[in-house]
């Protein structure tokens, strides 16, 4: 069996907690942005916009200090667009408590949520262009 291995890999810091001492949803929907673009680029090498983020619900949260990896799959592609998968999964290497095996090397492995994204291609000046090259008609 292969090791998965994440589109991008983050270690969450200070700047990125809110209030409540968790981190912002937002810097998890900034970093499922980065890692949908890192997989769409796989696809073809273009620049690329986000036209939409599906449904994500957090499941757990994400503490100070979780190395938190962003899983991605090509679903689909269009024309002009790109959706993917991400999934993001936090490592957690706190207190004894959340199931710390130091012994192991590695913490406990957390789901925390995951979302479609759906990017389009687009030129210098913003338009949307064809993933692909278009057959030349003859």
């Amino acid at each position: 069996m292969s090791e998965r291995i994440p589109a991008i890999k983050v270690l969450l810091l200070p700047k990125d907690t809110n209030a409540f001492g968790t981190i912002f949803g937002g810097v998890i929907l900034s970093n499922i942005d980065l890692a949908s673009a890192v997989e769409a680029r796989k696809v073809a090498p273009h620049r690329y916009v986000t036209r939409a983020m599906r449904e994500v619900e957090f499941h757990e949260p994400v503490f100070l200090g979780d190395i938190v990896s962003f899983f991605t799959e090509t679903v689909r592609v269009g024309r002009t667009s790109v959706t993917v998968r991400v999934s993001v999964e936090a490592e957690r290497w706190g207190s004894a408590s959340r199931g710390l095996s130091a012994r192991s090397g590695q913490g406990d492995h957390v789901k925390v949520t995951e979302a479609e994204v759906i990017l389009v291609a687009v030129d210098q000046q913003g338009r949307p262009i064809p993933i692909r090259p278009e057959p030349v008609q003859i």
